[in-house]
């Protein structure tokens, strides 16, 4: 699906990333984008028309209060924050394994309001479309069968990142939980939630 949001810098559809089976993510299922408040009133009005089951704010509840976005009065609009205000720890340049470890309880809310939302499309988005969007889109694409080589190669479609810190998150995902499934099982996430995410997706 091409967007026609000028202003988000950092905004694309992730349909048609191949999964390992043969399969891709269906167009228009799940859009990653930096902070919506950059829309113009045009692009606000497309977004809508989309029709779109979710938009997933990640976003601080101080940050929504300063840069309010343009649907939190929408039906489909959720502000389901994915770190801890303060986080707890000084976040590394080479990988997010520590948003992992520190904020499982929060990231398995996030796939649980997705789970839980009508059919349509997802929007998930922070501020810039970089760590928290990444981590969480990484991890749904990963649920949903795509090769970590293939994350972290989107993940570096966005400025100011590097491939090797998103290969090195899934690789801790892989040997401290035992991979994505189960580390989502780990934290809370229940597995007809997982199902349903899946189905979303794919």
């Amino acid at each position: 699906m091409k967007l026609d949001w000028p202003d988000c810098s950092n905004a694309r559809d992730l349909g048609g990333t191949p999964t390992a089976d043969g399969g891709t993510i269906r167009a228009g299922a799940l859009i990653r984008s930096d902070s919506l408040g950059l829309l113009t009133p045009a692009s606000v009005t497309a977004l809508r028309d989309l029709g779109l089951a979710l938009i997933l704010d990640l976003r601080w509840p101080r940050e929504c209060a300063a840069d309010p976005s343009p649907f939190a009065g929408d039906p489909a609009y959720r502000n389901v924050p994915l770190l801890a205000d303060p986080m707890g720890y000084d976040p590394p340049d080479d990988t997010y394994a520590p948003m992992l470890d520190h904020n499982a309880e929060r990231i398995a809310r996030a796939f649980r309001v997705i789970a839980a939302a009508p059919p349509g499309g997802v929007v998930v988005h922070c501020r810039g479309g970089r760590d928290r969007t990444g981590v969480l889109v990484a991890l749904l694409l990963g649920l949903a069968g795509v090769e970590p080589a293939t994350i972290a190669e989107d993940f570096a479609r966005t400025p100011a990142t590097e491939a090797a810190a998103m290969r090195a998150t899934l690789t801790h995902a892989d040997r401290r939980h035992g991979g994505v499934a189960a580390y989502l099982r780990d934290a809370g996430v229940p597995e007809e939630d997982l199902a349903a995410v899946r189905r979303r997706l794919r």
